[in-house]
């Protein structure tokens, strides 16, 4: 008891030195036990991985070939680190014949997906410049039409991954979202994803799973990191410092559209039976002393563009990739159009909201659907695009919706939870 009371009196008579002890200690612990349940996360995926590679294959089988697209500076260069402990072993486990390609700087990835060899499935280790950077050198390929049809798997590891709320399940531990996005992969389940075609008068098109943004909250977003040292009122300060430099922010362009078009219905995967014999030779011989007429290719109709002239706070067009599940009856993209009428108060609050979600579209604004847009900007000032994330310099453009043109692996808890907001 006596030693007690004196370590006790000693705690008090040296409360400072204790206390910075006792902050010391208690952080120790706590990240000790976060890196524990990591590895405890990284031992049940393996695990689950290893099934796949215990599972047989006939003799004339191959293993299966992946080319993983890998850039090591995403995530403040983290990515490679991350890579290696949470997605590579989970591969290497299910028996793939993984080839890793590592990118050096930006760009490369379009130049190297216009030397890459076919594979049974693309994975793209990065975050949306990596993964527009892959799908623009995939899509520019004079051959793409045979290359798109090869599955594509997204492992998130930049600091923003917009695509990854519609195909993994949302986690704020970094290691369980690696680590299930590749199980993902393995598991194999995929859905189609619609990608827009971005194309100038002399450049060549550059293509978006997400969406282009153009106008006064692109340019404000851009500017928040400058204000990091207020904290969480950075976003709002950034906002309401733009007003003070000039008000209204408001964007002129020329808008032309054409309207949704009809979503024709899937065509079945599985191959029907074949017919009898009897069957086939019957209807060789009807063909051949009754050859079938061909009928006339029918004329296209033209093309009826309505076109509007628009003054906005902000102009963007997305893809549906937010849900991919979704039964739809056509296939368009979003537009919309952001008020010019919007208050100081008003571009300050939904300032906020399009930080959280850059492609969310207010409820003053004015919703389009089409399948394709032509947006003429004035000859100066015009400022910059954001297409997926990335900046380009605006000009006049055609965007034009290319429906289920990828198909990408998402997780089979994510599609339930997605068909359940559908319902």
């Amino acid at each position: 008891m006596a030693r007690v009371v004196k370590t006790l009196r000693t705690l008090r008579n040296h409360w400072k030195k204790s206390t910075f002890a006792g902050c010391v200690l208690s952080y120790g612990g706590h990240w000790l036990y976060g890196k524990h349940c990591d590895n405890v996360l990284r031992r049940e995926a393996c695990v689950e991985a290893r099934e796949f590679g215990r599972q047989l294959i006939a003799p004339q089988e191959q293993l299966k070939k992946a080319t993983v697209i890998l850039n090591p500076a995403a995530c403040s260069g983290k990515a490679n680190s991350l890579f290696e402990k949470n997605a590579a072993p989970l591969l290497h486990l299910a028996g793939m014949d993984v080839k890793v390609v590592k990118t050096d700087y930006e760009g490369q990835a379009k130049k190297l997906m216009e030397l890459m060899e076919q594979t049974d499935m693309l994975i793209v280790a990065g975050g949306d410049g990596t993964l527009q950077e892959v799908v623009t050198g995939l899509l520019r390929r004079t051959d793409q039409d045979s290359y798109s049809s090869t599955p594509i798997g997204f492992i998130p590891l930049g600091s923003q991954n917009s695509l990854s709320q519609s195909l993994h399940f949302q986690t704020e531990n970094k290691v369980k979202h690696i680590t299930g996005a590749t199980l993902a992969i393995l598991k194999g389940k995929t859905v189609p994803l619609d990608v827009l075609q971005v194309k100038g008068e002399k450049e060549q098109p550059v293509f978006a799973l997400i969406g282009l943004r153009w106008g006064a909250f692109r340019d404000v977003a851009s500017s928040i990191s400058k204000y990091w040292y207020l904290g969480p009122l950075k976003t709002m300060a950034a906002h309401w410092f733009s007003t003070l430099k000039s008000w209204p922010q408001t964007h002129q362009a020329s808008l032309s559209y054409l309207a949704p078009t009809p979503r024709p219905p899937e065509e079945s995967t599985t191959k029907p039976p074949r017919p009898s014999l009897i069957y086939r030779i019957v209807r060789r011989l009807k063909n051949y002393w009754n050859p079938p007429v061909e009928e006339p290719p029918k004329e296209e109709e033209p093309e009826h563009w309505e076109e509007l002239q628009i003054s906005t706070v902000e102009l963007s067009i997305k893809t549906n990739n937010r849900n991919p599940v979704m039964n739809r009856t056509d296939d368009s993209m979003q537009v919309c159009v952001e008020p010019e009428t919007m208050t100081v108060g008003e571009f300050i609050t939904i300032g906020g909201e399009k930080a959280r979600d850059p492609m969310l579209c207010s409820k003053s604004g004015r919703n389009l659907e089409a399948s394709a847009c032509m947006l003429t900007l004035p000859q100066e000032g015009a400022g910059f695009y954001n297409i997926d994330s990335e900046e380009y310099e605006a000009m006049p453009v055609e965007v034009r919706l290319l429906p289920r043109k990828l198909r990408f692996f998402c997780s089979e808890e994510r599609r339930q939870q997605l068909l359940s907001e559908a319902h």
